[in-house]
C-alpha cells in the first residue's frame, strides 16, 4: 500500500443519452469559442477585451485584459467564463461515474497519466484540489467521486475567484511589460492575426486528421456506454496510417 486513497467510485449507471446530449452541446460550444479566441486574440485584446475574456478565460488572456477593463467587469466575466464548463464536467462524472473517468483517460496518454494521479490524490485532498485547480479533470473526478453538488459549487467559486485575484496581482505587478507587449501586438496586429488564425487552423486540421479532436472524444463516451455498440479503440490514431498510400 502506498498510503494514497483512490477516488471513491460511484456505482455504474445505465446510459442516459438525454442528459449526455445536453451536457455535450454546451461543451462543444465552449470548445469552439476557445478556438475563436485563439484565432482572433490580437484584434480582440485591443478592440474588444471583454469579448476575449468571454470567449476564453485562459490565464494569458485574463492577464492581458485585466488592466484594460473595469475591475467589476473583469471579475464578472472572468468568473462566469471560468465557471461555465465546470458544472457540465461535474455532471458528466456525476451521471456516468467510472465510465466518464475512463473516457477522459483515453483521450491522450498525457491526460490519462494526469487523471490517474489526480484520482489517487482526490480521495485525501479532494476539497483542496477543487479550490486550487478546478479544471475540467478535477471537476469530472469530483462528480464521479459523489461530492455534494453544493460543496463542489462553493469550493469551485472560491477557487475561481482566488485564481482571478492572483491573475489580477500578476497583471498589476507586471503591468509595464504587459503594456509593452500589447503595444507591440497593436503595432503588428494584422501579421499576428494571420499567424494566429493559421496556427489554429493547423491545430484543428491536425486533430481532425488524427481523429482525436475534443468533439469526437466527447461523442465517444456515448458509444462506450452503449452495450450494443461495437467496442471503441482506446486510441483511434495509428501512426502506421500515415504510411498508407
Amino acid at each position: 500500500m502506498d498510503g494514497e486513497t483512490h477516488v471513491p467510485a460511484p456505482p455504474e449507471r445505465e446510459p442516459r443519452r438525454g442528459p449526455l446530449t445536453l451536457l455535450i452541446a454546451p461543451i462543444v460550444v465552449m470548445i469552439a469559442a476557445g478556438y475563436v479566441a485563439d484565432a482572433l486574440w490580437p484584434t480582440l485584446v485591443e478592440q474588444h477585451p471583454l469579448w476575449l475574456l468571454g470567449l476564453s478565460a485562459r490565464n494569458r488572456y485574463a492577464v492581458m485584459v485585466v488592466n484594460r477593463v473595469d475591475l467589476w467587469a473583469y471579475y464578472l466575466w472572468g468568473t462566469l467564463r471560468l465557471l461555465l464548463p465546470d458544472p457540465f464536467f461535474f455532471a458528466l462524472g456525476w451521471f456516468y461515474g467510472p465510465a466518464a473517468l475512463r473516457w477522459m483517460e483515453r483521450r491522450t496518454p498525457t491526460v490519462g497519466t494526469t487523471m490517474r494521479r489526480l484520482e489517487r490524490w482526490f480521495g485525501r485532498w479532494g476539497h483542496p484540489l477543487v479550490v486550487i485547480m478546478p479544471n475540467n479533470y478535477v471537476c469530472l473526478i469530483a462528480g464521479a467521486s459523489g461530492m455534494s453538488p453544493l460543496v463542489f459549487a462553493f469550493l469551485n467559486v472560491t477557487g475561481t475567484v482566488g485564481r482571478l485575484l492572483l491573475l489580477q496581482i500578476v497583471g498589476d505587478v507586471f503591468s509595464g511589460p504587459i503594456n509593452w507587449f500589447l503595444d507591440l501586438v497593436a503595432q503588428y496586429r494584422i501579421p499576428l492575426l494571420v499567424i494566429s488564425i493559421l496556427v489554429v487552423l493547423v491545430m484543428v486540421g491536425g486533430e481532425l486528421r488524427r481523429g482525436r479532436k475534443d468533439i469526437e472524444d466527447l461523442h465517444e463516451l456515448d458509444r462506450s456506454l452503449d452495450p450494443d455498440a461495437p467496442p471503441v479503440p482506446n486510441h483511434p490514431y495509428d501512426p502506421k496510417d500515415d504510411a498508407q498510400p
